[in-house]
């Protein structure tokens, strides 16, 4: 078979089961494993699809923005992965203050944040409430109207309350990343990321592979106001070199 013809089946194989991995189209296609990460490299380089850690997804622009719910149950595994690499980014002064973004991957930074005496801040009651288990934490909850999909608070009060504020670091998620920057669906969420990302001395973002090369509605950061992107992915070529032009470091979980 022809690699454009093996090409043009990837991609409707993507297209039916919205993933593919190099082990299993090996497989089907009796290939070397390298002939597949040939071609979805190809792929990804003509922006067809995305390529992830062990395969690739497709190249979304627009969908549906999951609840908190079920993003808990998503990705579980590969979150917590994350989150344990992004804990090596915490400030050594125990007393410096954290800022966190409302999000499920954030969240799982909570079990890492023990023995921390300087203020754990948030914009998410689902943090707060998970920081009950931690009794040693002095956590912070920013005011704000509470959005139902994301459980997060925004509005002008929360942008306020956050401008106010210098922390050490700030970790933020995202739902969208590629070359133009990092995204998010909301307006009004968007603005409370934006404001992080600005008040922190450090800036951390926490993204899965479903993350990379899809772009969402509103960008909150341009790659260059980022210091450090913690995802899972194996991220395209053109993509890491946009990332170490800006100074980005690319922390791998």
């Amino acid at each position: 078979m022809y690699a454009r013809e093996r090409q043009r089946q990837i991609l409707d194989i993507l297209d039916r089961t919205g993933r593919v991995a190099v082990t299993d189209l090996s497989t089907q296609f009796e290939v070397a494993t390298e002939t597949v990460r040939r071609d979805l490299d190809q792929l990804s380089e003509r922006g067809l699809l995305v390529r992830v850690h062990g395969g690739a997804v497709p190249r979304r622009t627009t969908e549906v923005e999951p609840d908190l719910e079920s993003r808990r149950t998503t990705n579980i595994e590969v979150k917590r992965r994350i989150a344990h690499a992004a804990a090596a980014l915490l400030p050594a002064d125990a007393r410096a203050a954290v800022l966190l973004d409302a999000g499920s991957t954030t969240a799982e930074l909570l079990p890492r944040l023990a023995g921390r005496r300087g203020p754990v801040i948030t914009n998410a009651p689902a943090i707060v409430q998970g920081a009950l288990a931690h009794t040693d934490l002095e956590v912070h909850v920013l005011p704000g109207r509470v959005r139902p999909t994301t459980e997060a608070a925004v509005g002008s009060a929360t942008v306020d309350a956050i401008r106010a504020l210098h922390p050490e670091v700030v970790f933020l998620g995202c739902n969208g990343l590629d070359g133009e920057g990092f995204t998010t669906p909301d307006p009004d969420e968007a603005a409370v990321k934006s404001a992080m990302v600005h008040s922190a001395a450090r800036r951390v973002i926490l993204a899965d592979s479903s993350k990379v090369g899809a772009r969402r509605l509103v960008t909150f950061a341009a790659l260059a106001d980022v210091d450090a992107l913690v995802t899972d992915a194996d991220l395209p070529q053109d993509l890491m070199d946009l990332l170490s032009e800006a100074g980005v470091e690319v922390i791998p979980a």
